[in-house]
């Protein structure tokens, strides 16, 4: 039987392994995990606006601090959040899914 709690050393290797990518907020550069890397959590609090919890979660754990301080307005966090998705070369919002067919398929 495995545990699936995570370990202070289990995290601890996750910080040394992960790609953070660097993103600028106010001046000062932010370290985020590839949006590749986000689970669902760190999606559902940036549309809950619990910018706090999503910089918990998305950042690297030096820099949290250092973004709650900067106090962002709305409009620099949706920057910056949208910089941070296309940083590592996915487009927000963007996703595997089939596209609709642009020819309807309903017989006549």
């Amino acid at each position: 039987m495995t545990d699936s709690t995570l370990t202070p050393a289990d995290a601890q290797e996750i910080e040394a392994t992960a790609n953070y990518v660097s993103v600028e907020l106010d001046g000062q550069a932010l370290r985020v995990l590839p949006v590749g890397q986000w689970r669902p959590s760190f999606l559902r609090a940036l549309r809950t606006a619990d910018f706090d919890t999503w910089a918990a979660l998305a950042l690297h754990p030096e820099d949290v601090e250092v973004f709650v301080d900067l106090d962002a307005t709305m409009d620099q966090i949706g920057d910056f959040t949208s910089r941070a998705m296309t940083a590592a070369g996915e487009a927000p919002g963007k996703s595997g899914a089939r596209t609709k067919s642009s020819r309807s398929t309903r017989k006549r």
